[in-house]
This record gives structure tokens, sequence and C-alpha cells, in this order.
């Protein structure tokens, strides 16, 4: 099993909707990604939202914190080669409109927060979501 680091986000439009990213059209998870040599973990979870998202204009609002689990497999299971640590960011933006560049990730949706755990396909991602909702 390998170890990696991956950061990403939880970003709330105007209206207070949160950024939801489907993988490979088979899971749904909050924009994030592997960090890149050179990055750090905030530099890379603005990228990975960019990519996952097409949002260019995010500010960023305080830390939420780390937690760990396994990766996604492509069936949307867990695939154990893989333990990933996790490092979520807050942001906010003004932009609405939705438009992924990143082929693996192709599509990006607006959600409720109070729907947001039910979607999330990993239940690690649902617990970590749920016990950070009240502050956000």
């Amino acid at each position: 099993m390998i170890k990696t680091e991956s950061a990403g986000g939880v970003v709330k439009n105007k209206e207070g909707k949160i950024l939801v990213v489907s993988q490979r059209g088979t899971s749904w998870s909050l924009p994030k990604g592997h960090i890149e040599p050179g990055e750090n973990a905030r530099e890379a979870s603005k990228r990975e939202i960019e990519e996952e998202s097409g949002l260019t204009n995010i500010t960023f609002i305080k830390e939420l914190g780390t937690y760990s689990r396994f990766k996604i497999a492509k069936d949307g299971g867990e695939d154990t080669s893989e333990k990933k640590t996790l490092h979520i960011f807050l942001y906010e933006t003004d932009q609405d409109k939705l438009k992924p560049i990143d082929p693996d990730n192709p599509e990006a949706r607006w959600v409720e927060p109070n729907k947001v755990a039910d979607l999330l396909t990993h239940p690690k991602d649902k617990e970590f979501f749920i016990k950070i909702l009240p502050t956000i």
C-alpha cells in the first residue's frame, strides 16, 4: 500500500450551496487531488478545485482539517492499494458556472449543504463533512 497526500476544498457559492464533483462518473466527492512536487496543500487544493470545476475566483476562508481514507476504486468501492491523507480548506466564490477541465472529473454541481453528505460516495468523506458542516 502506498501513502499519498491530497488536498481539496469545501467551496460555497453566494447562495450557500456547496461544490461537489464526480470522479469518472462513478463516484461523488469534494474537489481534491494529489499534492504535486513543489506545491503546498493550499496551492494544490486551489489547482484541483479549478481542474475539477472550472472555478478560478475562490477566496480562502480557513482550514477545515485533515483525515485519512483509502482511494475510491473505479467501481466506486475502496481501493486499498492507496491510503490518502486529505487536507481540506474552506473557500467562497462569486462564480456560479461550473465547467470541469479534468476529463476524469466530468461533472460538478452545486448542492444544498444539508444534502451534500447524502451524495458523497466514500463513508469517510460523509463522516468528515457531517463533522465540519456546523463550522461552515
